[in-house]
């Protein structure tokens, strides 16, 4: 089954020259680029990128908990975010995704293939860069925890964005490239 997905080399991606190793890494899995572009994204684009429906949101507050919590690090929303609770806590969370997307260039890459969005995030590996195995993208170039991030008050710089499922791949699509920019632009 052909797929399309969408990539994005974050701000730390670019910034650390990575972007000529992981475009590689995608083609090397004879998954096809269809789309490719490099962009200084507005908080407008990312408004629209990142979810604002309540359970994302929610969840992005009770990851940074569960982080704490593990690393036996004691949390007081209220003093050390200046929030009242969970949904609030992933709101400031959206922020800090869209203030660092904002940061720099971004290279959008539109990929297609067969099972391309679970080939590609297979690529990437798991979203925190300590837990992806080496051999992916962040497994072997992100060093960065929850925890340094959740103490600096910044998202987790994982190098890259990847698609979750057909749907979300065809909503990013969309929003990130125009249907004249796309090699085969069926979506």
């Amino acid at each position: 089954m052909i797929e399309k997905t969408l990539v994005l080399i974050k701000p730390d991606g670019v910034e650390r020259k990575l972007i000529g190793e992981i475009i590689s890494r995608f083609e090397r899995a004879n998954l096809k680029i269809i789309g490719l572009g490099i962009v200084k994204p507005t908080k407008r684009l990312l408004e629209k990128h990142y979810p604002k429906n309540r359970s994302w949101i929610e969840n992005l507050g009770n990851n940074l908990i569960k982080t704490s919590e593990e690393s036996k690090i004691k949390i007081d929303l209220k003093k050390d975010y200046k929030v009242n609770n969970v949904y609030e806590l992933g709101l400031k969370i959206r922020e800090w995704l869209i203030d660092f997307m904002c940061s720099g260039a971004v290279v959008k890459i539109a990929i297609e293939g067969p099972q391309a969005i679970q080939a590609v995030r297979k690529i990437v590996g798991k979203t925190i860069p300590l837990l992806a195995e080496p051999g992916t993208i962040r497994g072997d170039f992100s060093t960065d925890s929850p925890i340094l991030a959740n103490l600096e008050k910044r998202p987790v710089k994982n190098l890259v964005h990847a698609s979750g499922n057909k749907e979300e791949a065809r909503k990013e699509l969309k929003l990130w490239f125009k249907r004249s920019e796309l090699i085969n632009p069926d979506l």
